[in-house]
């Protein structure tokens, strides 16, 4: 299938080079996250089962050994349980204006001020816009400094949304399939074509925060895990990466995104691997067969534009970093706001918070 001319970096080893972006050298594994373990179920007397004691995990239990689920057992990929399941609007109503998020990486207070800026909290962070819906291209943590707080807030806004007759709802980036990953499989080794390497390696190398992974719950695991890779929406493909390697999982959003959630339930280290390599992927739009690719992944997944997050758009512009950036380089393009290109079926999300450019948060339709 046609991946799209500048299709671009490939990270086979797992590595996502940016521009000011830490590592982690001093990462030690997280203490005190012990996912629950169901205990013995007593055996059936003809009466009703006393209440189970809380789970509790066996002694010595370590994060990152393999009966650590992704996914809750018994999960369907399909049934959601999320505040928000649908995003219909009840018969006769119109729906609220639709915005969009892009890449936050632990950046809380920007996020905050973005949404601000856009009527869509008030001045204590709680949900203010009615029916609006608000979709994030996720990419929630790594290289910021806050990226649990910014996964409780958008937890948060996803029931605030809901109660006002609006909703808030999230897409997996590759670096949500990264810190699972490095939670799941911590450091053992994956088939890459550029060498041995691990989640946790990656992880560490592409801004992973120590902090996240300590404050890293059960609950935020299990939302992480659930989050769907593309949405069709009032003829917008919303998807996180600017590449076609979606296509590698299904001819229609939903048989893609359920194979997606498949891939994290049977907690394969290189399936998982191969996953997150698909979608580090970038550039797919970009050049002069971008607006071919822009239409193979439209054509087959319905809509008008694809709107994404993942490749910031000074890197879209061929101003810094090309398709290999360095660390330490400087934004040399000032974003104003979402970019429209490829024969205005792309719009490009990423303002380059982490390079000292801008959280984006836009409403949709843009004219481009």
């Amino acid at each position: 299938m046609t991946q799209g001319a500048g299709q671009g970096y490939e990270p086979d080893t797992g590595y996502e080079p940016a521009p000011g972006y830490g590592t982690s050298p001093d990462f030690q594994p997280a203490d005190g996250y012990e996912p629950g373990y169901p205990s013995a179920a007593p055996a059936y007397d003809g009466t009703p089962p006393p209440a189970a004691p809380p789970a509790s995990a066996p002694p010595g239990y370590e994060p990152t050994r393999p009966d650590t689920p992704l996914v809750p057992p018994g999960y369907t990929p399909t049934a959601h349980d999320l505040p928000v399941i649908t995003d219909a609007a009840l018969p006769g109503e119109r729906p609220g204006p639709l915005y969009v998020v892009g890449d936050v990486h632990g950046y809380l207070d920007e996020l905050l001020a973005a949404l601000r800026e856009s009527g869509l909290v008030d001045e204590d962070g709680h949900w203010s816009a009615g029916s609006a819906r608000l979709w994030f291209l996720g990419d929630f943590t790594d290289r910021g400094p806050d990226g649990i707080g910014v996964i409780e807030l958008v937890m948060q806004l996803s029931a605030e949304a809901a109660a006002a007759g609006g909703y808030c709802r999230a897409l997996m980036g590759n670096h949500e399939l990264l810190l699972l990953g490095a939670h799941r499989f911590g450091d053992t080794p994956v088939n890459s074509t550029g060498g041995t390497a691990s989640f946790l390696a990656a992880w560490r190398l592409n801004g992973g925060q120590p902090s996240d992974m300590e404050r890293l719950e059960d609950r935020h695991l299990t939302w992480i895990s659930r989050l769907d890779a593309a949405h069709l929406t009032d003829g917008h493909l919303l998807v996180h990466s600017d590449t076609t390697a979606y296509l590698d999982y299904g001819n229609s959003i939903e048989e893609m995104n359920d194979a997606v959630t498949s891939v994290l339930q049977r907690s394969d280290a290189d399936e998982c691997w191969d996953l997150f390599r698909k979608f580090t992927k970038r550039f797919a739009f970009r050049g002069d067969g971008g607006a071919e690719a822009a239409r193979e992944l439209l054509g087959t997944y319905g809509g008008k534009r694809v709107v994404h997050g993942h490749s910031p758009i000074p890197y879209l512009l061929g101003e810094v970093g090309g398709e290999n950036p360095a660390d330490g380089e400087a934004a040399a393009h000032a974003v104003q706001g979402p970019m429209v290109y490829a024969d205005n079926l792309a719009v490009a999300m990423d303002g380059g918070v982490t390079m000292d450019g801008r959280l984006l948060v836009a409403q949709l339709p843009l004219v481009g």
